[in-house]
């Protein structure tokens, strides 16, 4: 477990009408951890990110983001304090080129660095500077993803969050993801990962949580996860 806790959630509930979505929840990432958060489709994992990034409303429980409370604040503050996720269904402007999707992902800065940053995620995914004046709309899934996973960057992320971003994609683009992923990581960039590919997810990780049926049910060094009889069963088809 690093030092310097960038983020941590502490006993958080949401609700949905009358049915208790997550029921508790607490975890912590670490500055340079990355983090994954793992379990069966419907076990509350998108609902927390959802409340950790101001689109979904907390019944209860502390958020705090760089030692300070967050709770309640939109979406838009968090991005500018450095707390950025890419969402699950990858969210990109379809009628928008590559260059002005990741234009908005830079919105909130006021830097003059935007065209170096941008030169930067180009180099991670130089298929996106190869098309670069081509309608997101147009691209295919795994493309989007990546366009989506670039307009994040370009926010400067302290904490990226990232929901499902193999879901959907053939294998050859879900190792590509998966490839770049551990890169931004090693280049030094925080992660919590979400994943339903729970073997994927661990082999990155430095440290996993278990999520089922809104409760975080197991947790440890990813490594001990991925070992684990019961995860084994339940995630890793054994």
């Amino acid at each position: 477990m690093a030092d310097n806790i960038l983020l941590k959630v502490s006993g958080l509930k949401v609700a949905y009408g009358g049915i208790q979505a997550v029921k508790g929840v607490s975890f912590e990432v670490g500055q340079g951890e990355l983090v994954s958060l793992i379990g069966a489709n419907g076990a509350g994992k998108t609902t927390t990110l959802k409340a950790v990034t101001g689109t979904q409303a907390v019944a209860a429980g502390d958020i705090e983001f760089l030692g300070k409370p967050i709770k309640g604040q939109g979406a838009w503050n968090l991005v500018k304090q450095g707390l950025v996720m890419v969402p699950e269904g990858r969210g990109t402007f379809t009628r928008m080129t590559i260059t002005e999707n990741l234009q908005m992902g830079a919105y909130v800065r006021d830097d003059q660095e935007v065209e170096a940053d941008m030169e930067k995620v180009f180099n991670i995914f130089p298929r996106l500077k190869e098309r670069r004046h081509q309608l997101a709309g147009t691209m295919s899934g795994g493309e989007q993803q990546m366009l989506a996973m670039g307009r994040a960057l370009m926010a400067r992320p302290k904490v990226l969050l990232m929901d499902e971003p193999s879901m959907g994609l053939s294998p050859i683009m879900v190792d590509k993801i998966f490839e770049v992923v551990a890169d931004i990581h090693s280049q030094g960039t925080t992660i919590l990962l979400v994943e339903q590919n729970a073997s994927r997810a661990l082999q990155l990780a430095n440290r996993g949580y278990v999520m089922e049926s809104g409760e975080v049910t197991m947790s440890g060094p990813a490594q001990v996860l991925l070992n684990d009889p019961k995860v084994r069963a339940a995630y890793l088809g054994e």
